[in-house]
């Protein structure tokens, strides 16, 4: 089992690395910047230089890899192409090359709302309307999948507990990024994870349940 991670570096790939390393998972970190990912990501981490938006240098990273974890996202900014490039296109050549290199489960981190087309953040050029295209190229995929859509997230560790729900169901509320790392780590180990899609929160008054019981009480 060896893993490659898209958005290595970001708060959220930081944390799937880091989880997966803590597994004894080998992993394969995927980085513009190796100087930086250097200093952000465990030694044990195999850092590979490489853009999401260049086919051949996914594909040759791919090479040894049977689980792939996609954690990119566009960062906020004046340029409206971003998240077509990154949300969209970027996730695309991912599953593409997946296909093409036979993974054996693709991992995505999402939005919740992603089908709210009215929803404030679709002001931030599309960035959820992008995010649904690039689900929807997954699902047609014929891929093994797990969506994760997390609500508002967190840096910050909390002791709420977590609520996950079918997709379409959940329009509010937030989650530490750290949860949303654990979900997408543990989704590869859950048979009841596999081609569904999640969607979490973090709430208060939420009950204590394991990840197996999480995922198995989502319907297909």
């Amino acid at each position: 089992m060896k893993a490659f991670v898209a958005g290595a570096t970001g708060e959220t790939g930081r944390r799937i690395v880091r989880l997966l390393v803590s597994r004894g998972i080998s992993v394969k970190a995927f980085v513009r910047d190796v100087d930086v990912a250097r200093a952000i990501l465990p030694i044990e981490a195999e850092l590979v230089r490489g853009d999401v938006l260049d086919r051949d240098t996914i594909s040759l990273a791919l090479a040894d890899c049977t689980l792939l974890f996609c954690a990119t996202g566009a960062r906020p900014s004046f340029d409206p192409t971003g998240p077509y490039k990154v949300d969209y296109e970027g996730t695309k050549q991912l599953i593409d090359a997946a296909k093409e290199h036979g993974i054996e489960h693709f991992v995505m981190v999402s939005s919740l709302c992603v089908s709210r087309f009215f929803h404030p953040l679709n002001l931030f050029w599309l960035v959820l309307w992008w995010k649904q295209q690039a689900e929807r190229h997954l699902l047609q995929s014929g891929l093994t999948y797990t969506i994760v859509r997390p609500g508002g997230l967190r840096n910050e560790e909390d002791d709420r507990s977590l609520v996950m729900a079918a997709a379409d169901t959940l329009f509010e509320g937030s989650v530490p990024r750290q949860k949303v790392a654990e979900t997408c780590v543990e989704a590869v180990f859950q048979p009841d994870a596999r081609n569904r899609i999640v969607e979490i929160v973090a709430r208060e008054d939420a009950p204590q349940q394991s990840y197996q019981e999480l995922f198995a009480s989502v319907k297909a």
